[in-house]
């Protein structure tokens, strides 16, 4: 990769592309097709494709692909798109504890990672519908801006709903009852709706 990046002869092609949240993004490509090649395996035809930055921006990349008939944008393209996936398996993972759950067998993992997937969505489906095409909270931080919710604003619209007074009865009156302020209540719900 090193040589072809380096090199005077090889031919670069500037191309357009959505690259992570940029529309119309310029980069430089050059592809070529090639044969993958690994001991005690049958030789497999490949299509490569280094990524280079006019900008300097980001670091030369190499890509593959077994589908010869994608054109060199298409591998970026796709490229590109994995991090969506990533995102979704990583939000997973530390909000569902998914990869973490304590069973003895591969059986009961297997049976339960769909399910947890299938809250992932049921949670993002909850709060689509309760944001009714309104903007969501989106939480941020002093050393971390954010412009777009992620699922842990997503479960943390959910928490906040299914504790809310509608879902649950009022305790008796004739009980110790300490009142505490509106904001101070509105406070501890925030830290616990984000509590992973």
């Amino acid at each position: 990769m090193q040589k072809k990046l380096q090199s005077r002869r090889t031919k670069w092609t500037r191309v357009q592309i959505d690259w992570y949240g940029e529309k119309n993004r310029e980069i430089e490509i050059s592809s070529e097709t090639a044969v993958w090649y690994k001991s005690g395996s049958v030789p497999a035809p490949i299509r490569w494709v280094l990524i280079r930055d006019p900008l300097g921006i980001f670091e030369s990349q190499a890509l593959l692909s077994t589908d010869l008939n994608h054109r060199p944008e298409q591998v970026v393209e796709h490229f590109i798109r994995r991090w969506r996936v990533e995102v979704t398996f990583e939000e997973a993972r530390a909000h569902l504890g998914i990869e973490s759950q304590r069973q003895w067998s591969d059986l009961a993992i297997a049976r339960t990672t769909p399910i947890l997937f299938g809250l992932y969505s049921l949670i993002t489906l909850m709060a689509t519908k309760l944001i009714q095409g309104q903007t969501m909270p989106v939480r941020t931080a002093a050393w971390y801006d954010k412009d777009l919710p992620t699922f842990s604003d997503a479960i943390a619209l959910v928490r906040r709903c299914l504790w809310s007074t509608c879902h649950f009865s009022m305790s008796g009156r004739n009980i110790d009852l300490a009142i505490i302020p509106r904001s101070l209540l509105e406070g501890f719900f925030d830290a616990l709706s984000y509590a992973a």
